[in-house]
């Protein structure tokens, strides 16, 4: 992201997380406004409460925020837990706690600000490395990760070549101090990621004019490293 980003405009789903927060700092530094849409109040941007699985909540949030024009929309935001489910015991709303406020957030959203978007538009997805590899107990999580991937890509052929539409997959990413040698020995990078990380990916989505329909995995290697128990 660069100063050629001033007087642009951006969503950003889930703005009062951990990687929503530094999305949203990001683009504000570079000269964006920036609207973050949760639940929660954030600490960067113009703070929009709403509940991206609810159609009505959107449309209100958007109404409430009375932008005529939008050059970006990360869905960033969703359900962050449990992530050790069985399915034998798990609940109907354990598995669309993580659907609707991943995926079907991510519908809502993106059709709700199309009409806003012109020529150079940009949606990121925020998937994860979940999609592709998984603990078991994160099935429910994995499906709406894998179902946000398969949106955008039928999105980016649908609204192409006005809107480009791309997903980025997160490792690791964390701004805990209490981390081992082992955690980072994991990663060829030889490093656990930080939120910046996904914030670096945003800013070259956000303007890589000839990329759509790409799923970029930010995860320092960690999903090329074959590893077997001792």
């Amino acid at each position: 992201m660069t100063d050629h980003a001033t007087g642009r405009r951006a969503v950003v789903t889930g703005g009062a997380g951990l990687i929503g927060r530094a999305i949203c700092q990001r683009l504000l530094d570079d000269g964006w406004e920036v609207a973050s849409f949760d639940l929660a109040e954030g600490h960067a941007g113009r703070q929009i409460r709403c509940d991206i699985a609810d159609e009505g909540s959107v449309a209100e949030g958007l109404a409430a925020l009375g932008w005529d024009r939008l050059d970006l929309l990360v869905n960033n935001g969703g359900r962050t837990g449990p992530l050790d489910l069985d399915l034998s015991t798990a609940t109907l709303a354990d598995w669309s706690g993580f659907i609707d406020t991943h995926l079907t957030g991510a519908f809502l959203m993106s059709r709700a600000v199309l009409p806003m978007m012109g020529e150079g538009g940009s949606i990121i997805m925020m998937a994860s490395t979940r999609a592709f590899m998984s603990e078991g107990g994160d099935f429910a999580y994995a499906a709406a990760k894998g179902g946000m991937i398969g949106l955008m890509q039928a999105l980016a052929v649908q609204l192409g070549p006005r809107v480009r539409v791309n997903a980025i997959a997160p490792g690791w990413i964390t701004d805990a101090d209490d981390l081992t040698d082992k955690d980072h020995s994991q990663h060829p990078v030889g490093r656990v990621g930080r939120p910046q990380d996904i914030v670096d990916a945003v800013g070259y989505l956000a303007t890589a004019g000839f990329v759509t329909g790409q799923v970029l995995t930010v995860d320092g290697g960690m999903t090329r490293k074959m590893i077997y128990a001792d």
